[in-house]
């Protein structure tokens, strides 16, 4: 079936063509996306992989007290009980890839509330008072 031969070299020569021409191109792409990737990564900081951050770190708490201390370069989390202070410090290198300098902790107390004649309690909890290095920032409030 020589019809059928003439066909598939066609269709090989289109191939090989395809391919060379292609090729160079493929290359200048990955480039790119090397370089840019490199400059992402020097851009965003050195965030470290620690995945144990989602049982340590509740949420930002964030009031006029604690916006007042953004401005001094420290932030104000929610953190659940049983977290400590290293392990508070290396979850927010990891989560927003800062430098934590210092972490204080404070364990705010349940409080007693009363509503007519029904009784109960405001819920307690633990905040993190963190300190980041001058220069560098955490985004909480999208301005």
């Amino acid at each position: 079936m020589p019809i059928l031969d003439i066909l598939k070299k066609k269709e090989k020569e289109r191939k090989e063509a395809s391919k060379e021409s292609k090729a160079p191109e493929k290359l200048e792409k990955s480039v790119h996306k090397v370089s840019a990737q490199k400059e992402k990564k020097s851009k965003e900081g050195k965030k470290k992989n620690y995945p144990f951050a989602y049982r340590i770190l509740k949420e930002p708490y964030i009031t006029e007290k604690a916006t007042k201390l953004s401005e001094n370069n420290e932030y104000v989390f929610k953190v659940y009980p049983d977290a400590n202070k290293t392990e508070i410090k290396k979850s927010i290198e990891a989560l927003y890839g800062v430098d934590v300098l210092d972490v204080r902790t404070i364990t705010v107390p349940p409080k007693r509330r009363r509503l007519g004649r029904t009784r109960g309690f405001k819920k307690g909890f633990k905040k993190a008072i963190v300190k980041i290095k001058k220069g560098q920032k955490i985004e909480i409030l999208p301005r």
